[in-house]
């Protein structure tokens, strides 16, 4: 390292006296696994294209069947309508945890420990079979009369059967995110609105949700992903027209199942692609004020950031 003196006079002298001319360490083991990494990369791209085992004409060939994009639809659509319903019971499982009352606190745990202590497709037989089960359902008094009475089969269909199904299992996992997230908002936020007069309700919607949001939502995305792979299970209901079920009777009745499998496998992926952008620029939202490591920015380090430059002056900053 040498000393900057570039510049003859007062108009060319460097602005920065004494100036370190710093130069990068040389890493030559980032060239060398970087290069690896490339070769093991191109050698498997070149065996996934060559191999004529995996007939890719079939595979773009039913990539655009009606019947599997017809798939994907449904697939979507038991997706999005259990992570809605799993959503809203999870928040609700989530308050009644931290509720005062020992009803509805053991309650919750007692849901908690159930739906994630069974397996989701074991849960899904269940819900396939609820109509033996129960031939007809009622609402009325416990033990008395009957108000209203229907049956079962007509009520539940496979659809609704395999969409309540995925959410009432997933809104046992959902309910520990979101527990932990509004674990992570101070406390004496809320102490604060309750001296103000808030109700517990306007200071969980006003005040704790949007806060937890940030340790929320980058879990919750993790299982929507996770969501729209376990569609693939709702055959135990049985509900046949989801994606995973269309490639595997398709390939089944051409006897091609690896051509299939590989259609199913690209919507898949193209969906899960989808999804991560839509989550990036959420908890983009939701971490603005936050670096990129969820801590919360100081003064300096905040005006850094909106002017654009990394670079710190330790001498100068400001801690609060």
């Amino acid at each position: 390292m040498t000393a900057s003196t570039s510049g003859d006079g007062p108009a060319g002298a460097d602005p920065v006296p004494n100036r370190i001319d710093a130069r990068p360490v040389p890493r030559p083991g980032r060239l060398v696994s970087a290069v690896v990494v490339l070769v093991l990369a191109a050698m498997a791209l070149h065996g996934l294209v060559t191999n004529e085992n995996f007939r890719w004409d079939i595979v773009w060939l039913y990539l655009r069947d009606t019947t599997v994009v017809r798939g994907v639809g449904w697939t979507l659509v038991l997706t999005a309508g259990a992570m809605v319903v799993a959503i809203a019971l999870a928040v609700t499982l989530a308050v009644m945890r931290r509720s005062g009352n020992p009803v509805m606190r053991w309650t919750s745990w007692f849901y908690i420990w159930f739906f994630r202590g069974t397996p989701v497709y074991t849960q899904l037989v269940f819900w396939g079979l609820l109509s033996v089960l129960y031939p007809r359902l009622s609402i009325g008094i416990p033990f008395g009369p009957e108000f209203f009475v229907f049956d079962t089969g007509d009520l539940i269909t496979a659809f609704w059967a395999a969409m309540f199904g995925l959410a009432l299992n997933e809104a046992a996992y959902l309910a520990e995110i979101v527990r932990a997230g509004l674990g992570s908002v101070d406390p004496g936020q809320s102490e604060a609105a309750k001296a103000l007069g808030m109700k517990d309700s306007k200071i969980l919607r006003r005040i704790v949700l949007p806060q937890a949001m940030r340790v929320i939502v980058p879990p919750t995305g993790n299982e929507t992903i996770s969501m729209l792979k376990t569609t693939s299970l709702v055959l135990a209901v049985p509900f046949t027209l989801e994606l995973t079920f269309v490639t595997n009777s398709i390939g089944n009745r051409i006897f091609l199942p690896i051509p299939l499998l590989m259609v199913a496998a690209i919507w898949y992926l193209f969906i899960t692609s989808i999804l991560m952008v839509g989550q990036h620029y959420v908890e983009r939202y939701y971490g603005r004020g936050f670096g990129t490591d969820h801590t919360p920015r100081r003064p300096r380090q905040a005006a850094i950031a909106a002017a654009g430059t990394t670079k710190e002056d330790p001498f100068m900053d400001v801690t609060p």
